[in-house]
C-alpha cells in the first residue's frame, strides 16, 4: 500500500512548485480531484511550506494512509522524536467536535496498529483557517503517549510545534524508517465489513500476519472447492471453525465479498440469523457509501462495481432469506451462501412453530438447516454453502447446533460433498456416535485450513475469552490465574454505576465506542435506572455520534446480549443481575412475576440455564480495550435484591481477581523525559 501520496524533506518540500506539488496528489487520487479538494490542497501545501521552510529537516508526508479508518490524514509531520498528525478544516471558524474525534482517532490508530509508532509520542493538530488565534491550551500526554488534541488556528502551527520540540528530549525519529513500519490493524467487525466492501485485502485488516494468513488460506480453501464444484456442477457444503476471536464473522465477509468482486456473474451473499448484527453492518455500510458518495475507495478500483451493489444484497438476514424461497419453483440468484454462526440455525419444533404461527405455512415440518440447504439444492447447475460454526455461544431455545446440519445431510442430499476441519471428527466433537460415523465416512479428506486457529480480536482482549469461561466456572484460583495483563485489559468491578459511566467516559477517545450491558432478563436492575426491556434501535446505538442520547455513548440505554452478539464495543460496563447468583456453584434464575425462580433443566443437552450462562459470556466479551463489572448493592426492604446476593457475586468476582474501581492498579506512567519543568499554556504538559 502507498503510505502517503508524496513526502520530502521540510527544506525539498518549501523549494517545490505548489503546481509539482498538486500533480504529485492528483496523480495518487483514484478519482477526479474536484475543485474543493484541489482548493484545499493548495491551501495546506502553501502553509506546510511555511512549516517546511523553517523545520528544514522535518519530514512532511501529504495524504497519509490510516487504513483501519479507510482514510487518509492531511499531513504527517516528523520533526525531532514527535510526530505530528495534521487535519486540516479549509474555511472553518470552530472547531467541530467531529474533526477533534477524526484527527484523535487518526493519532489512536498510530499508536495502537503502526508497529514503529508504539513507542513514538504522537501529537494530533486540529487546523481551523479561519479560527482566530488562540491561547495557546497543550491539554496532556495521556498514559499511552497520545497528546490530547490541540486546536489551532493556521498561525499558531508553527509555534506551537517549535515550542513542544523544544521540551522534548527524545530521540530523533528516522523518518522513512517510521513510515516503512508494518500496519497491523484490529478493526472491529463494522469497520472489517466496510474495509471488505470498498476493495480492501484481509491482510491490510488484519492484526497480525498470522492471522492474516490464516484468513488468507481459509479463503483459499473455499475458493478452491468452489473452484471444483463450479467445474463440476457439483454441490458442497463447508463447514468452517474458529478458536474464540478467530474472526470467522470477518472470514465469512471476505469470502462473500470476495465472490462479489469478481464481478464474474455469480451472486455471493452473507446471511446471518442475528438480526442486529444484519442491521448494523448493512447500515454501517450504506452510511459509508453516502459518505464516499457512492465512490469506491482507494483500494477498491479492481472492484469499482461493488459500490452500486446493495449492501441489502451483500448481507441478508437468514429469516428473510428463508421466507424468500418458501415457493418451491423459486431457484436462488445465489452460488456462493455464507452462513455466519449456522449452529444457531432453528431445529425442526422451532422452525415448524414460527412458520405455522407466524407465516401461515402449516404444513411446514423441515428443521431451518434442512430447508436451507434444499432451497440451494434447487440450482440446476453448482452451489456452495459455507457455514461458520461457533461455540458455547447459544443464547435461544430451539438453537439447532451443527448436528441439525449433518442430519440435513443424511437426508435427500447424498450428492452433495462435505468439507471440514479435522477436529469435527474427532470424538470431543459432541456429535453422537451415528453423526460421527455418517460424518467420517460422507466427509473428504479433513482440511486444517477450514479451523481458525488463530485470534484476530482486539489487540488487547486476546485471553479474555479464557478469563471468562474460567470466571463463569467453579474454580476462582483458576480464573485469577487466568485474569489478562490489568495495564493491557483493565477488567474492574464496582457497586457504583455513576463511577462505571465515569470509567467509561474517561476511557473513551477519539471515535472509540462505549456503552451499557445487561442481560435480557436482569429485570430488577430497573430500581438502578437499566431497563433491559426498553427497546432501543442498535443502529442508532453502535453508529451514531457521541452527542446523540440514542448512542451507546450516552451510557443511557442499556444494550442485551441479543442486540450485541457479534459486535463489540471497545469499552463496556456489564451490569449484573440475580438471574445468575453465586452460592456454592452458579445458578441460574429468571424473574416470573413478583419473583425470581430457579431453571431446572431436566435431560436437556443444552437447557435454559445454558443460556443464562452464556448470556453473561457474550456480555463479559464484547469488549475490545476493557470493561468494568457494575454489581448493585440491593435492597434489604426489597425481597427480589437481597444485598447478599449481590454481595456473594462481587465477592466472586473479587476471587477471581477482578479489583475494585478505584483501587486498581496505577496505569503505565508517561515516560517523555521533560527538559524543562515549566508549563506550556494554561495547563502543565506532562512529558
Amino acid at each position: 500500500m502507498q503510505r502517503a501520496y508524496h513526502h520530502a524533506k521540510g527544506r525539498d518540500f518549501a523549494a517545490t512548485h505548489v503546481d509539482q506539488l498538486l500533480g504529485a496528489l492528483a496523480r495518487s487520487l483514484p478519482f477526479p480531484v474536484e475543485p474543493a479538494q484541489r482548493a484545499a490542497w493548495q491551501y495546506e501545501i502553501l502553509h506546510l511550506q511555511a512549516i517546511g521552510a523553517a523545520l528544514p529537516e522535518a519530514q512532511i508526508f501529504l495524504e497519509f494512509a490510516i487504513p483501519r479508518m479507510g482514510r487518509r490524514a492531511d499531513a504527517v509531520i516528523v520533526a525531532g522524536g514527535l510526530v505530528f498528525v495534521l487535519e486540516y478544516k479549509v474555511g472553518e471558524r470552530e472547531f467541530p467536535r467531529h474533526a477533534i474525534e477524526q484527527v484523535h482517532g487518526y493519532a489512536l490508530d498510530l499508536k495502537n496498529f503502526h508497529a514503529t509508532s508504539h513507542d513514538k509520542a504522537i501529537v494530533p493538530l486540529l487546523i481551523c483557517t479561519e479560527a482566530p488565534p488562540r491561547q495557546l491550551d497543550f491539554g496532556f500526554w495521556a498514559a499511552d503517549r497520545v497528546h490530547t488534541p490541540l486546536k489551532l488556528s493556521a498561525g499558531d502551527v508553527l509555534p506551537t510545534i517549535r515550542q513542544m520540540l523544544a521540551m522534548d528530549a527524545t530521540a530523533s525519529i528516522d523518518a522513512m524508517a517510521w513510515a516503512e513500519g508494518a500496519y497491523r490493524p484490529t478493526p472491529s467487525i463494522i469497520e472489517a465489513a466496510e474495509a471488505l466492501y470498498r476493495g480492501h485485502d484481509v491482510a491490510e485488516i488484519s492484526r497480525s500476519e498470522a492471522g492474516a494468513e490464516n484468513l488468507t488460506r481459509t479463503a483459499a480453501a473455499i475458493e478452491a472447492v468452489v473452484s471444483r464444484m463450479k467445474a463440476i456442477s457439483g454441490k458442497a457444503i463447508c463447514f468452517v471453525t474458529g478458536v474464540p476471536g478467530a474472526g470467522k464473522t470477518l472470514a465469512g465477509l471476505n469470502i462473500a465479498c470476495g465472490r462479489m468482486a469478481q464481478d464474474i456473474g455469480e451472486d455471493a451473499t452473507f446471511l446471518s440469523g442475528n438480526g442486529p448484527l444484519v442491521d448494523v453492518l448493512r447500515e454501517a455500510l450504506k452510511r459509508d457509501l453516502r459518505t464516499r458518495k457512492g465512490r469506491p475507495g482507494p483500494a477498491a478500483s479492481e472492484a469499482a462495481h461493488l459500490a452500486s451493489r446493495s449492501p441489502d444484497k451483500f448481507i441478508q438476514n437468514v429469516h428473510h432469506f428463508r421466507d424468500e424461497y418458501i415457493d418451491p419453483a423459486q431457484v436462488p440468484s445465489e452460488h456462493v451462501v455464507v452462513f455466519d454462526e449456522a449452529q444457531r440455525a432453528w431445529n425442526a419444533a422451532m422452525t415448524t412453530d414460527f412458520m405455522r404461527k407466524k407465516r401461515g405455512q402449516a404444513g411446514f415440518s423441515q428443521s431451518e438447516p434442512a430447508f436451507l440447504l434444499s432451497v440451494m439444492d434447487r440450482r440446476p447447475d453448482w452451489c456452495v454453502v459455507v457455514c461458520l460454526i461457533g461455540e458455547g455461544q447459544e443464547i435461544n431455545r430451539g438453537e439447532a447446533g451443527i448436528a441439525e446440519w449433518i442430519r440435513a445431510l443424511q437426508g435427500e442430499l447424498p450428492h452433495w460433498q462435505v468439507h471440514l476441519p479435522p477436529h469435527l471428527l474427532a470424538a470431543e466433537s459432541g456429535l453422537d456416535a451415528g453423526l460421527g460415523q455418517h460424518l467420517s465416512h460422507r466427509a473428504q479428506p479433513p482440511d486444517p485450513a477450514l479451523h481458525l486457529a488463530v485470534s484476530v480480536r482486539s489487540f488487547r482482549a486476546e485471553t479474555v475469552s479464557a478469563y471468562v469461561a474460567a470466571m463463569l466456572g467453579a474454580d476462582a484460583g483458576q480464573a485469577a490465574a487466568a485474569r489478562p495483563e490489568p495495564l493491557r485489559f483493565p477488567i474492574l468491578r464496582t457497586r457504583n454505576l455513576a463511577a462505571a459511566r465515569a470509567w467509561l467516559r474517561d476511557k473513551r477517545r477519539a471515535g472509540e465506542r462505549a456503552g451499557l450491558l445487561a442481560s435480557s432478563n436482569a429485570l430488577r436492575l430497573k430500581p438502578e435506572g437499566i431497563y433491559v426491556k426498553a427497546d432501543i434501535d442498535v443502529c442508532n446505538w453502535f453508529l451514531n455520534a457521541t452527542e446523540d442520547v440514542r448512542s451507546s455513548n450516552s451510557l443511557e440505554d442499556a444494550a442485551t446480549e441479543f442486540g450485541v452478539q457479534g459486535l463489540e464495543l471497545d469499552w463496556t460496563c456489564v451490569a449484573w443481575d440475580l438471574n445468575l447468583r453465586r452460592s456454592e456453584t452458579w445458578e441460574a434464575r429468571e424473574f416470573r412475576g413478583t419473583k425470581w425462580t430457579a431453571i431446572r433443566d431436566a435431560g436437556e443437552a443444552l437447557g435454559r440455564a445454558d443460556y443464562v450462562r452464556n448470556a453473561y459470556r457474550v456480555l463479559l466479551t464484547r469488549a475490545r480495550q476493557g470493561m468494568v463489572i457494575f454489581v448493585p448493592r440491593g435492597d434489604a426492604a426489597d425481597g427480589t435484591r437481597p444485598p447478599a446476593e449481590y454481595d456473594a457475586v462481587d465477592a466472586w468476582l473479587a476471587a477471581c481477581g477482578v479489583p475494585e474501581l478505584g483501587a486498581a492498579e496505577p496505569e503505565t506512567p508517561p515516560v517523555i523525559q521533560a527538559k524543562a519543568a515549566a508549563p506550556l499554556g494554561s495547563q502543565p504538559v506532562l512529558f
